[in-house]
């Protein structure tokens, strides 16, 4: 196993251990955990603009009322989910979760053709695998057999288009920051992560879905 995987993998856990921590102890440590994270993804998305645009200060103060605007609303939607149930926000984060793995372990082991020029490292089978990794959640919070969380319902066909959508909200959010580095000229969106970068690197689809998932669920209530 090579240095930089190993890092990336400690790193995913120690992620994984303080989301979950925030999620599950109280609404307060998720709010404190959901405020630093867009301070920082603000910050990191704030030094992109910076190197795409260098002394066209109008674009970058553009940028960051833009990134500032939608970041509030991504603390908003993320705190309501949260408040209408724990279990939906977990539903929602395994969904990121499985699909970035899906992408991450099917892209590097079978490769193949590019998705798209804007990120050199996504494939086709990548995406696939993100599509097919989402679908797990289904399995599990099925198994719960559980009703108190907003995404469920009687049609199991209902839950595999939620996973299916978000994941592809996930996939297109990594794509937009990958869009943004590849014009920066940047490979990573900072270095805070050992063996990732940024953190706008690794939550760039989460920053998406909560949102997604906060509309998804106003509409179905």
């Amino acid at each position: 196993m090579s240095l930089n995987l190993s890092k990336r993998i400690v790193t995913s856990l120690t992620l994984l251990v303080i989301l979950f921590v925030c999620i599950l102890l109280n609404k307060f440590l998720w709010c404190y955990l959901l405020l630093v994270i867009s301070i920082i993804a603000f910050n990191e998305f704030n030094n992109l603009t910076k190197k795409i645009y260098k002394r066209k200060k109008n674009k970058i103060y553009l940028f960051n009322l833009i990134s500032f605007l939608y970041l509030s609303f991504f603390i908003f939607a993320a705190y309501d989910v949260y408040n209408t149930s724990v279990l939906s926000l977990l539903f929602v984060v395994s969904i990121c979760i499985f699909s970035d793995t899906g992408g991450y372990v099917v892209g590097k082991s079978i490769g193949g053709k590019k998705l798209t020029k804007i990120s050199p490292n996504k494939t086709i089978s990548g995406s696939i695998g993100s599509f097919i990794f989402s679908l797990i959640p289904v399995i599990i919070f099925v198994q719960l057999n559980n009703k108190n969380y907003e995404f469920v319902t009687h049609d199991n066909m209902y839950l595999i288009f939620i996973c299916l959508f978000l994941s592809l909200i996930c996939q297109l959010g990594d794509l937009f920051i990958s869009f943004f580095k590849r014009k920066a000229k940047i490979k990573d969106t900072g270095t805070i992560l050992p063996g990732h970068g940024g953190l706008l690197d690794r939550i760039d689809g989460f920053i998406f879905v909560l949102p997604a998932s906060f509309i998804l669920i106003k509409l179905i209530n």
